[in-house]
């Protein structure tokens, strides 16, 4: 079977019966947190995954899906400017200073490529350009051995309802991207909220936990997409160019060719056009067949059930300092179907997965954790995880602002909880 089903195999999801030293140290840090949303200046347009990083350091976070973000700047870089970027938007820098903790809006203007700009002639073989990026990894990639901390979330809904929320602090032990070595995580702190009562008759869970994530890292891992083999079984073509940091970028489509029956990926990568690097890729599975589809992600499940993927969705960015690339976030999507015997509706979930890079330091001594320290690839956070008790959980560790409707479901599960805390204990008296 070809590499899609390699991928499949390293994303497992799972599909489960159910019957009813680190290097991250705690810290006393000071630090002042601002909040806003990053819009479009002409639309008010939320602008989803716009970055916002501390300009000559490696601290950033990034903008959910309703384009809200948090940052939190430690006090000693208070004085430094916020850089914001977005693809095909202009560039905004301004002084941290010019915020309020709250409620800021920020808004970015559309970069206006002109026509001949827009039409400027680019290589003639977009899949050789491909391959040059692949090639370049070790020259234009982080080439040191670095240490990353990571934020990483994952939900579980059926239909639009969130039932499974698992969030975590990792650090990542990065190698170099010449280097074949498979990069080393660590857990440092992880908590969660489920309600199982809105499953039906099954529990969802996600094997593979940040793993899923890391791996969408094309760059450092192409064997689970791209190889010098699988190249040949697609078909890229250049689309219209744009900008992103006041860079042209080329965008080049891809998609598996007619005669290739193993279900492949379509999508789009956005390489950097004078340095002929990778600096965003967003792609999607072609399912068309069901069973085989199946077979990929789905691990184990109930005997009365036929399950499915209906969609299965990656995007993964890439952020720049002094010249060299590295991995600054990534999500994956699953929505898939359950047939159940003998009733008339199907239920319908979604998995989602994201992690973002907020700060990383070289790993001069190159630091791995001990074997037994370290996550397996293995790993359903959800069962590693604490509740959502503690407020001041994070500390100074920056995060990728929930979206209202988590915040929502995180309230509703923990009141459904308790409650059921208390019908129990009311039931157990005498």
């Amino acid at each position: 079977m070809f590499i899609s089903r390699k991928l499949g195999h390293i994303l497992v999801w799972i599909l489960l019966v159910a019957t009813g030293t680190n290097y991250l140290q705690a810290q006393t840090v000071n630090f002042t947190e601002y909040t806003g949303e990053v819009l479009d200046a002409n639309t008010n347009k939320a602008l989803v995954f716009a970055t916002l990083s501390i300009g000559g350091t490696n601290v950033s976070t990034i903008t959910n899906s309703e384009g809200e973000f948090a940052l939190k700047v430690p006090k000693e870089f208070e004085d430094d400017n916020l850089i914001v970027a977005f693809l095909g938007y202009k560039t905004k820098e301004f002084p941290i200073a010019q915020l309020e903790t709250k409620k800021n809006k920020i808004l970015m203007e559309e970069f206006a490529m002109a026509l001949s700009e827009a039409r400027i002639d680019a290589p003639n073989d977009a899949e050789s350009l491909v391959k040059e990026v692949l090639d370049k990894k070790g020259t234009n990639y982080l080439n040191e051995n670095t240490v990353m901390t990571a934020f990483y979330r994952e939900t579980i809904k059926k239909r639009r309802t969130n039932v499974s929320l698992s969030e975590a602090v990792v650090n990542i032990y990065k190698a170099p991207y010449s280097s074949n070595k498979k990069d080393a995580l660590e857990l440092y702190k992880a908590r969660k909220s489920t309600d199982y009562s809105k499953l039906d008759t099954v529990a969802l869970k996600l094997q593979g936990g940040p793993f899923n994530t890391l791996f969408v890292d094309m760059v450092k891992y192409p064997d689970y997409i791209f190889t010098p083999e699988t190249l040949s079984y697609y078909e890229f073509s250049f689309n219209t160019s744009t900008r992103v940091n006041d860079q042209l970028i080329y965008v080049i489509d891809f998609k598996q060719k007619e005669e290739i029956l193993d279900p492949l990926y379509t999508g789009k990568l956005y390489i950097d056009a004078e340095n002929k690097i990778l600096t965003s890729a967003i792609y999607s599975l072609n399912i068309t067949d069901k069973r085989l589809a199946s077979q990929m992600f789905v691990r184990r499940k109930p005997k009365n059930a036929e399950v499915w993927p209906t969609d299965v969705s990656y995007r993964v960015d890439y952020r720049e300092k002094n010249g060299k690339w590295y991995y600054g976030y990534s999500n994956v999507l699953l929505e898939f179907k359950v047939n159940w015997d003998k009733r008339l509706f199907n239920s319908v979930y979604s998995m989602s997965c994201e992690m973002a890079i907020t700060d990383w330091e070289e790993n001069l001594e190159n630091t791995i954790p001990k074997t037994k320290d370290r996550i397996k690839s293995s790993i359903i956070l959800s069962d590693e995880a604490i509740g959502f008790a503690d407020p001041n959980f994070w500390g100074e560790y920056n995060i990728i602002e929930p979206e209202k409707s988590i915040e929502s479901a995180i309230k509703k599960i923990q009141r459904q909880l308790k409650r059921d805390k208390s019908n129990l204990e009311s039931a157990s008296k005498p």
